[in-house]
Protein backbone atom coordinates (compact mmCIF):
# COMPACT_ATOMS: atom_id res chain seq x y z
CA UNK A 1 0.00 0.00 0.00
CA UNK A 2 2.87 2.36 0.87
CA UNK A 3 4.29 1.56 -2.58
CA UNK A 4 1.05 2.78 -4.24
CA UNK A 5 1.14 5.94 -2.15
CA UNK A 6 4.74 6.61 -3.21
CA UNK A 7 3.88 6.07 -6.89
CA UNK A 8 0.91 8.44 -6.49
CA UNK A 9 3.11 11.16 -5.01
CA UNK A 10 5.57 10.75 -7.90
CA UNK A 11 2.69 11.16 -10.37
CA UNK A 12 1.54 14.36 -8.59
CA UNK A 13 5.09 15.75 -8.86
CA UNK A 14 5.18 14.73 -12.53
CA UNK A 15 1.82 16.47 -13.15
CA UNK A 16 3.06 19.68 -11.52
CA UNK A 17 6.26 19.55 -13.60
CA UNK A 18 4.26 19.14 -16.83
CA UNK A 19 2.03 22.06 -15.87
CA UNK A 20 4.92 24.41 -15.12
CA UNK A 21 6.62 23.49 -18.43
CA UNK A 22 3.34 24.06 -20.33
CA UNK A 23 3.22 27.62 -18.91
CA UNK A 24 6.69 28.54 -20.17
CA UNK A 25 7.01 30.40 -23.50
CA UNK A 26 8.68 27.48 -25.30
CA UNK A 27 6.25 25.02 -23.70
CA UNK A 28 3.25 26.96 -24.98
CA UNK A 29 4.75 27.00 -28.49
CA UNK A 30 5.44 23.26 -28.47
CA UNK A 31 2.34 21.40 -27.32
CA UNK A 32 1.29 23.22 -24.13
CA UNK A 33 -2.19 21.72 -24.31
CA UNK A 34 -0.89 18.15 -24.63
CA UNK A 35 1.21 18.74 -21.49
CA UNK A 36 -2.00 19.74 -19.66
CA UNK A 37 -3.71 16.57 -20.90
CA UNK A 38 -0.76 14.52 -19.66
CA UNK A 39 -0.95 16.32 -16.28
CA UNK A 40 -4.66 15.45 -16.03
CA UNK A 41 -3.81 11.81 -16.73
CA UNK A 42 -1.13 11.89 -13.98
CA UNK A 43 -3.59 13.38 -11.47
CA UNK A 44 -6.24 10.76 -12.27
CA UNK A 45 -3.78 7.88 -12.00
CA UNK A 46 -2.48 9.32 -8.72
CA UNK A 47 -6.05 9.67 -7.41
CA UNK A 48 -6.75 5.98 -8.08
CA UNK A 49 -3.47 4.92 -6.44
CA UNK A 50 -4.34 7.03 -3.37
CA UNK A 51 -7.76 5.32 -3.32
CA UNK A 52 -6.07 1.91 -3.33
CA UNK A 53 -4.00 3.06 -0.33
CA UNK A 54 -7.17 4.42 1.35
CA UNK A 55 -5.61 7.90 1.45
CA UNK A 56 -8.98 9.56 0.91
CA UNK A 57 -8.09 13.30 1.34
CA UNK A 58 -5.15 12.96 -1.06
CA UNK A 59 -7.30 11.07 -3.59
CA UNK A 60 -9.99 13.77 -3.32
CA UNK A 61 -7.42 16.52 -3.85
CA UNK A 62 -5.97 14.76 -6.93
CA UNK A 63 -9.45 14.41 -8.47
CA UNK A 64 -10.09 18.12 -7.75
CA UNK A 65 -6.84 19.08 -9.48
CA UNK A 66 -7.90 17.06 -12.56
CA UNK A 67 -11.34 18.70 -12.45
CA UNK A 68 -9.87 22.22 -12.38
CA UNK A 69 -7.68 21.44 -15.41
CA UNK A 70 -10.64 19.98 -17.29
CA UNK A 71 -12.62 23.14 -16.52
CA UNK A 72 -9.85 25.38 -17.90
CA UNK A 73 -9.75 23.23 -21.05
CA UNK A 74 -13.55 23.54 -21.46
CA UNK A 75 -14.19 19.84 -20.79
CA UNK A 76 -17.06 20.60 -18.41
CA UNK A 77 -18.61 17.14 -18.27
CA UNK A 78 -15.25 15.55 -17.38
CA UNK A 79 -14.71 18.26 -14.74
CA UNK A 80 -18.10 17.55 -13.15
CA UNK A 81 -17.39 13.80 -13.14
CA UNK A 82 -14.05 14.41 -11.39
CA UNK A 83 -15.69 16.64 -8.77
CA UNK A 84 -18.18 13.82 -8.04
CA UNK A 85 -15.25 11.35 -7.82
CA UNK A 86 -13.51 13.74 -5.41
CA UNK A 87 -16.68 13.97 -3.34
CA UNK A 88 -16.88 10.17 -3.03
CA UNK A 89 -13.35 10.17 -1.59
CA UNK A 90 -13.95 13.10 0.78
CA UNK A 91 -17.13 11.41 2.10
CA UNK A 92 -14.82 9.01 3.93
CA UNK A 93 -12.73 11.73 5.59
CA UNK A 94 -14.24 15.22 5.30
CA UNK A 95 -18.02 15.38 4.62
CA UNK A 96 -18.02 19.20 4.35
CA UNK A 97 -15.42 19.05 1.59
CA UNK A 98 -17.54 16.32 -0.08
CA UNK A 99 -20.49 18.75 -0.10
CA UNK A 100 -18.28 21.50 -1.54
CA UNK A 101 -17.21 19.24 -4.45
CA UNK A 102 -20.80 18.22 -5.20
CA UNK A 103 -21.87 21.89 -5.27
CA UNK A 104 -19.16 22.54 -7.90
CA UNK A 105 -20.43 19.58 -9.94
CA UNK A 106 -24.03 20.84 -9.63
CA UNK A 107 -23.02 24.27 -10.90
CA UNK A 108 -21.59 22.65 -14.04
CA UNK A 109 -24.53 20.28 -14.56
CA UNK A 110 -27.17 23.04 -14.23
CA UNK A 111 -25.17 25.25 -16.61
CA UNK A 112 -25.24 22.37 -19.12
CA UNK A 113 -28.98 21.83 -18.59
CA UNK A 114 -28.41 18.41 -16.98
CA UNK A 115 -31.05 18.96 -14.29
CA UNK A 116 -31.78 15.29 -13.52
CA UNK A 117 -28.09 14.69 -12.73
CA UNK A 118 -27.98 17.93 -10.70
CA UNK A 119 -31.07 16.78 -8.77
CA UNK A 120 -29.36 13.48 -7.90
CA UNK A 121 -26.35 15.36 -6.57
CA UNK A 122 -28.59 17.62 -4.45
CA UNK A 123 -30.07 14.38 -3.09
CA UNK A 124 -26.56 13.12 -2.28
CA UNK A 125 -25.81 16.37 -0.44
CA UNK A 126 -29.07 16.07 1.51
CA UNK A 127 -28.09 12.53 2.55
CA UNK A 128 -24.68 13.78 3.73
CA UNK A 129 -26.44 16.42 5.85
CA UNK A 130 -28.71 13.68 7.24
CA UNK A 131 -25.98 11.27 8.27
CA UNK A 132 -22.48 12.76 8.30
CA UNK A 133 -22.78 16.53 8.85
CA UNK A 134 -26.14 16.23 10.67
CA UNK A 135 -27.82 19.49 9.71
CA UNK A 136 -31.48 18.72 9.02
CA UNK A 137 -32.32 22.28 7.92
CA UNK A 138 -29.72 22.06 5.14
CA UNK A 139 -30.81 18.51 4.29
CA UNK A 140 -34.34 19.89 3.81
CA UNK A 141 -33.10 22.69 1.52
CA UNK A 142 -31.30 20.21 -0.74
CA UNK A 143 -34.22 17.76 -0.83
CA UNK A 144 -36.46 20.66 -1.85
CA UNK A 145 -34.07 21.77 -4.60
CA UNK A 146 -33.71 18.17 -5.84
CA UNK A 147 -37.52 17.78 -5.94
CA UNK A 148 -37.80 21.05 -7.88
CA UNK A 149 -35.33 19.89 -10.54
CA UNK A 150 -36.89 16.39 -10.75
CA UNK A 151 -40.34 17.94 -11.19
CA UNK A 152 -39.05 20.18 -13.97
CA UNK A 153 -37.81 17.08 -15.79
CA UNK A 154 -41.15 15.27 -15.26
CA UNK A 155 -39.58 12.76 -12.82
CA UNK A 156 -42.59 12.90 -10.49
CA UNK A 157 -41.76 9.71 -8.59
CA UNK A 158 -38.22 10.93 -7.73
CA UNK A 159 -39.60 14.39 -6.84
CA UNK A 160 -42.15 12.84 -4.46
CA UNK A 161 -39.47 10.75 -2.72
CA UNK A 162 -37.52 13.94 -2.00
CA UNK A 163 -40.66 15.80 -0.88
CA UNK A 164 -41.54 12.97 1.54
CA UNK A 165 -38.07 13.28 3.08
CA UNK A 166 -38.62 17.03 3.31
CA UNK A 167 -41.99 16.49 5.06
CA UNK A 168 -40.45 13.97 7.46
CA UNK A 169 -37.80 16.44 8.63
CA UNK A 170 -40.17 19.42 8.56
CA UNK A 171 -42.39 17.59 11.08
CA UNK A 172 -39.37 16.59 13.19
CA UNK A 173 -38.33 20.25 13.35
CA UNK A 174 -41.94 21.21 14.22
CA UNK A 175 -42.69 22.91 10.88
CA UNK A 176 -46.02 21.10 10.89
CA UNK A 177 -47.81 23.29 8.31
CA UNK A 178 -45.13 22.55 5.72
CA UNK A 179 -45.24 18.80 6.48
CA UNK A 180 -49.06 18.72 6.30
CA UNK A 181 -49.09 20.57 2.98
CA UNK A 182 -46.64 18.06 1.43
CA UNK A 183 -48.35 14.94 2.81
CA UNK A 184 -51.77 16.13 1.66
CA UNK A 185 -50.49 17.08 -1.78
CA UNK A 186 -48.80 13.68 -2.34
CA UNK A 187 -51.83 11.83 -0.94
CA UNK A 188 -54.08 13.61 -3.47
CA UNK A 189 -51.76 12.85 -6.39
CA UNK A 190 -51.52 9.19 -5.25
CA UNK A 191 -55.30 8.87 -5.46
CA UNK A 192 -55.12 9.69 -9.17
CA UNK A 193 -52.90 6.66 -9.78
CA UNK A 194 -54.40 3.18 -9.29
CA UNK A 195 -50.95 1.73 -8.45
CA UNK A 196 -50.23 4.37 -5.79
CA UNK A 197 -53.73 4.73 -4.34
CA UNK A 198 -53.05 2.37 -1.43
CA UNK A 199 -50.12 4.51 -0.18
CA UNK A 200 -52.43 7.55 0.20
CA UNK A 201 -53.59 6.28 3.60
CA UNK A 202 -50.03 6.48 4.99
CA UNK A 203 -49.65 10.12 3.90
CA UNK A 204 -53.08 11.00 5.30
CA UNK A 205 -52.15 9.28 8.58
CA UNK A 206 -48.88 11.25 8.78
CA UNK A 207 -50.68 14.52 7.99
CA UNK A 208 -53.35 13.78 10.63
CA UNK A 209 -50.65 13.19 13.28
CA UNK A 210 -49.03 16.52 12.34
CA UNK A 211 -52.46 18.17 12.74
CA UNK A 212 -52.79 16.52 16.18
CA UNK A 213 -49.46 18.06 17.22
CA UNK A 214 -51.03 21.48 16.58
CA UNK A 215 -54.78 21.39 17.15
CA UNK A 216 -57.47 18.79 17.94
CA UNK A 217 -60.24 20.48 16.01
CA UNK A 218 -58.10 20.81 12.88
CA UNK A 219 -57.21 17.12 13.16
CA UNK A 220 -60.91 16.21 13.28
CA UNK A 221 -61.66 18.40 10.25
CA UNK A 222 -58.68 16.85 8.42
CA UNK A 223 -60.02 13.31 9.03
CA UNK A 224 -63.41 14.34 7.62
CA UNK A 225 -61.70 15.87 4.59
CA UNK A 226 -59.51 12.78 3.96
CA UNK A 227 -62.51 10.42 4.28
CA UNK A 228 -64.43 12.54 1.73
CA UNK A 229 -61.45 12.44 -0.66
CA UNK A 230 -60.81 8.74 -0.14
CA UNK A 231 -63.84 6.94 1.40
CA UNK A 232 -61.80 3.77 2.04
CA UNK A 233 -59.62 5.77 4.47
CA UNK A 234 -62.46 5.92 7.04
CA UNK A 235 -62.24 2.12 7.49
CA UNK A 236 -58.47 1.95 7.90
CA UNK A 237 -56.76 1.18 11.21
CA UNK A 238 -54.87 4.48 10.81
CA UNK A 239 -58.03 6.57 10.69
CA UNK A 240 -59.57 4.64 13.58
CA UNK A 241 -56.41 5.18 15.67
CA UNK A 242 -56.44 8.95 15.09
CA UNK A 243 -60.15 9.09 16.06
CA UNK A 244 -59.39 7.17 19.25
CA UNK A 245 -56.46 9.46 20.06
CA UNK A 246 -58.66 12.55 19.61
CA UNK A 247 -61.20 11.03 21.99
CA UNK A 248 -58.56 10.17 24.62
CA UNK A 249 -57.00 13.64 24.35
CA UNK A 250 -60.40 15.26 24.90
CA UNK A 251 -60.97 13.03 27.93
CA UNK A 252 -57.39 13.61 29.20
CA UNK A 253 -57.07 9.82 29.42
CA UNK A 254 -53.34 9.10 29.19
CA UNK A 255 -53.68 5.35 29.89
CA UNK A 256 -56.26 4.83 27.14
CA UNK A 257 -54.07 6.87 24.75
CA UNK A 258 -51.07 4.60 25.52
CA UNK A 259 -53.20 1.46 25.15
CA UNK A 260 -54.53 2.52 21.72
CA UNK A 261 -50.99 3.16 20.47
CA UNK A 262 -49.77 -0.21 21.87
CA UNK A 263 -52.62 -2.08 20.19
CA UNK A 264 -51.87 -0.45 16.82
CA UNK A 265 -48.11 -1.05 17.21
CA UNK A 266 -48.64 -4.75 17.98
CA UNK A 267 -50.03 -5.21 14.43
CA UNK A 268 -48.25 -2.45 12.46
CA UNK A 269 -44.86 -1.50 13.87
CA UNK A 270 -44.46 2.23 14.38
CA UNK A 271 -41.09 3.59 13.30
CA UNK A 272 -39.04 6.31 15.02
CA UNK A 273 -40.83 9.17 13.23
CA UNK A 274 -44.30 7.98 14.32
CA UNK A 275 -43.06 7.37 17.86
CA UNK A 276 -41.66 10.92 18.07
CA UNK A 277 -44.93 12.44 16.86
CA UNK A 278 -47.05 10.31 19.21
CA UNK A 279 -44.87 11.20 22.22
CA UNK A 280 -45.34 14.90 21.39
CA UNK A 281 -49.11 14.45 21.06
CA UNK A 282 -49.31 12.49 24.33
CA UNK A 283 -47.32 15.23 26.09
CA UNK A 284 -50.24 17.60 25.44
CA UNK A 285 -52.30 15.72 28.04
CA UNK A 286 -49.77 16.71 30.71
CA UNK A 287 -49.08 20.19 29.33
CA UNK A 288 -52.68 21.25 28.62
CA UNK A 289 -55.00 20.33 31.47
CA UNK A 290 -58.00 21.43 29.40
CA UNK A 291 -57.82 20.71 25.67
CA UNK A 292 -61.51 21.24 25.00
Amino acid sequence: MADNEQKAMQLIAEAEKKLSSSKSFLGSLFGGSSKVEEAVDCYLRAANLFKMSKKWPQAGQAFCSAAQLHLKAGARHDAATNFVDASNCYKKSDPNEAVSCLLKAIEIYTDMGRFTVAAKQHQNIAELYETECVDLTRAMQHYEQAADYFRGEESTSSANKCMLKLAQYAAQLEHYDKAIQIYEQIAKSSLDNSLLKYSAKEYMFRAALCHLCVDLLNAQHALDKYSALYPAFADTRECKLVKELIEHLEEQNIDAFTESVKTYDSISRLDQWYTTMLVRIKKQINDNPDLR
